[in-house]
């Protein structure tokens, strides 16, 4: 009896014995089979555009102000107010009564001064023979010429006092002095105006095209023009893309004109000006907008998924890339900004590398990984052939 307790104790140690040591030896092996799996993109260096966002407002294209150049009653309206106005159309007629009638004095005093002068031309032409013969002395003909000289001048200052005469009757009539939108009138008829007020009978404005005012940081600007002469980055495009105050995108693009030469002491900014075409009238003077374009290239950059990049307790930036016998390495990175999802890494890396973008959970400096393209899906091994399904799923795990 105790012989065979003895037997029975003994084998159930050898088999715990065999249990543990074959646990021990598929551990092991599963430790080095099982590496974490995780996902890499390869870089390669590439030219990356500097958006910039600037807030602007839109100006209008002209501004002209509608005001009178001779004093008088508005007599007549001859526009609908926030309609589209053309250059030289009328817009108000002022009295021109007293006009007219200056006109017509212009003209009388034009006609005198003409026959005085034809009359003094003729002395001066018949004392000319007389004054060879010595028939009259040379003074009575010299102050005859002299007169004849006189009416002329005359002549033509009466003419030129016709010509202001009538520009002042034709000021009466108050035309557009550019094509555009024109606001409300200010003044009503019977109001009385003169040439010399303050307030402009109108506005009118051109919408088409429109400009928008931007204002950058003149650090930022003199940043960048270092970085052109230095090289590191070269010029970029001058067209604008705009984002209206809804959020919504404007359905054209603008072209950059100029940079002011000047920076407002109030801000600290440089205005720049743009030019987007206002075909539906949509863009008003005075809303607010957003612009965005690519004021500067930078070459030899390297675009990274978000995810792949990771930051330290200082800030600064790292990523781990697939090294050496798939061992991953912590690499130490620059990356400053963003454009769309990634990020813009431009010093740290090299053509070629694979950076980790999945599984970083589980990935430590000089850790083993299984390195597979990112966004591979996973794949299931089937059941060994003739085998059971405990055993196939044993065949998995192991």
């Amino acid at each position: 009896m105790f012989n065979r307790q003895a037997a029975v104790l003994r084998g159930s140690l050898c088999s715990l014995l065999l249990i543990l040591a074959a646990c021990s030896g598929g551990g092991g092996g599963n430790r080095n089979a099982q590496a974490p799996e995780v996902g890499f993109v390869v870089v390669q260096p590439t030219s990356v555009p500097l958006s910039v966002t600037l807030a602007g407002r839109t100006v209008a294209y002209e501004t002209s102000e509608v005001r009178p150049q001779i004093n008088g009653l508005i007599r007549q309206r001859l526009f609908t107010e926030g309609s589209y106005v053309r250059a030289g159309q009328p817009l108000y007629q002022i009295d021109s009564s007293l006009y007219r009638a200056a006109v017509n004095q212009a003209e009388a005093n034009l006609a005198s001064a003409r026959a005085s002068a034809e009359a003094a031309v003729a002395r001066a032409d018949r004392y000319r023979p007389l004054a060879e013969i010595e028939a009259i002395s040379e003074q009575d003909y010299t102050d005859a010429v002299a007169q004849a000289r006189v009416a002329r001048a005359a002549v033509a200052q009466n003419a030129a006092a016709l010509d202001t005469a009538r520009i002042n009757l034709r000021y009466a009539t108050v035309s557009a002095p550019i094509s555009g939108r024109i606001g409300r009138s200010l003044f009503t008829v019977g109001a009385l105006v003169s040439a010399s007020q303050q307030d402009p009978l109108a506005v009118i404005q051109r919408l088409d095209p429109i400009y928008v005012d931007m204002q950058q940081s003149s650090a930022d600007l003199t940043e960048l023009r270092r970085q052109l002469r230095a090289g590191e980055v070269s010029a970029g495009s001058t067209t604008v893309r705009l984002k209206l105050e809804d959020g919504s995108d404007y359905a054209y693009t603008g072209k950059v004109e100029f940079a002011d030469v000047t920076v407002d002491e109030r801000t600290g900014t440089v205005t720049m000006r743009a030019t987007f075409p206002n075909r539906d009238g949509l863009l008003l003077p005075g809303m607010f907008v957003k612009t965005v374009f690519e004021q500067a290239v930078q070459p030899n950059a390297f675009l990274v998924p978000q995810q792949g990049v990771q930051r330290d307790f200082d800030g600064s930036a790292y990523v781990y890339v697939v090294g050496k016998d798939n061992k991953a390495a912590r690499r130490k990175v620059s990356a400053e900004r963003t454009l769309g999802t990634n990020w813009v890494v431009t010093s740290g890396l090299q053509a070629g590398d694979r950076i980790i973008v999945q599984g970083l959970a589980n990935v430590k400096q000089d850790t083993a990984v299984r390195p597979v393209p990112a966004d591979t899906p996973e794949r299931v091994g089937a059941p060994p052939a003739g085998g059971n399904g405990r055993q196939g799923a044993a065949a998995r795990r192991n």
